[in-house]
């Protein structure tokens, strides 16, 4: 299994590169100037002259690829042309927001629509199975910017004042500061420090560093901030993963070793859930994980309506502004991420089947 792992992250190399290469080729080909696009069209030529050598897009396209090679070697993603501020600083204040929404949405779409399509298919062709069903092509088929903005409207207006209301944006209610777990702890990191890096990531996964840090106020507001971005961004995932696992256990229960476990006597929830089910699993965790990928590089509509300072939006408005280094480091991070989904998902087929050998 290791040699397995080590040689599909060799293979990851030229797919990164290659997917950093058409990033940086097609960002260039967006029309328009980022000096304009920063500045306003009342920029002289002059200061746009002055901008463009400042941010070395004076020089040909391959030399500013090359420096930017040079860089990402270093594991420096640059300055944003728009904040000036080193992308890693803004990566590590976006990320854990995506991370957990994300998280939060895969967790309500496997914890429904695993079941939903389970009960489907052993009640295939009643009254449930065509409400499920019904269900999942609706949830397929709801535009998430609507779904997202009719349950804000209905829990952040209609019940207002009620114990159901939720926030309609933000992460934290104003007031409320989660305090990072370095601090609580007292470790004193120098700031440019990758140790520091880390540990603000960490911390700005609010949900975790509450835990750990046993904030509960922290943790609670953080949570009920959390659901209706959730809940929209998860419609899709536990639609199709509700659908996946519907065909699936329908091919499996009409196997002979089924009917077998069946005229052994054995109890039907125990024929369901422990020899069907886990022979069912390999194309469930398959979508699973790719569902995964698609959250974390595709909340851009869920995190602009919630306003939530998440990847999807800073990777929204750096394309809109042209801030190319932004746009270029948050794009390969989404397809690192793409690949180690991808890879845990190759090694969980092990623990699911072990008759696969991964060599």
């Amino acid at each position: 299994m290791i040699q397995f792992t080590i040689r599909r992250l060799l293979m990851a190399i030229p797919v990164v590169f290659g997917i950093l290469v058409v990033t940086f080729g097609l960002v260039r080909m967006i029309p328009g100037d980022p000096c304009r696009a920063m500045l306003g069209e009342k920029a002289t030529q002059e200061v746009c002259d002055r901008f463009t050598k400042e941010h070395g897009l004076d020089k040909s396209i391959p030399v500013q690829f090359a420096l930017y090679m040079g860089k990402i070697l270093k594991g420096d993603f640059g300055n944003s042309i728009r904040f000036s501020r080193p992308v890693m600083i803004i990566l590590v204040e976006r990320l854990p927001m995506t991370l957990e929404l994300g998280s939060l949405a895969l967790i309500l779409s496997i914890i429904v629509g695993i079941p939903a399509g389970i009960i489907s298919a052993v009640k295939r062709n009643s009254i449930v199975d065509v409400v499920v069903m019904i269900g999942a092509n609706m949830g397929v088929s709801m535009p998430v910017y609507w779904l997202g903005l009719m349950l804000a409207y209905v829990f952040a207006l209609w019940l207002k004042g009620t114990p159901f209301w939720l926030p309609p944006s933000g992460r934290l209610t104003a007031g409320l500061t989660a305090v990072p777990f370095y601090t609580v702890w007292g470790w004193d990191l120098p700031v440019d420090s990758i140790r520091f890096h880390v540990a603000e990531l960490i911390s700005n996964l609010f949900l975790f560093n509450s835990i750990i840090t046993q904030n509960w106020a922290v943790f609670k507001d953080a949570l009920t901030h959390l659901i209706l971005p959730s809940v929209a961004l998860s419609t899709i995932p536990t639609a199709i993963i509700a659908r996946m696992t519907r065909s699936s256990m329908l091919d499996v229960l009409r196997q002979d070793y089924i009917r077998t476990a069946r005229a052994k006597g054995l109890m039907e929830r125990w024929v369901i859930l422990k020899h069907a089910l886990r022979n069912a699993m390999l194309p469930i965790a398959t979508i699973i994980g790719l569902e995964l990928g698609i959250l974390f590089g595709g909340a851009v509509l869920t995190e602009t309506i919630f306003s939530l300072a998440g990847v999807g939006r800073m990777l929204f408005e750096a394309i809109t502004a042209r801030d190319f280094p932004i746009v270029q480091a948050f794009t390969v991070v989404i397809a690192v991420a793409y690949v180690l989904v991808n890879l845990l998902v190759d090694i969980s087929y092990v623990f699911i089947d072990p008759r696969i050998r991964l060599d």
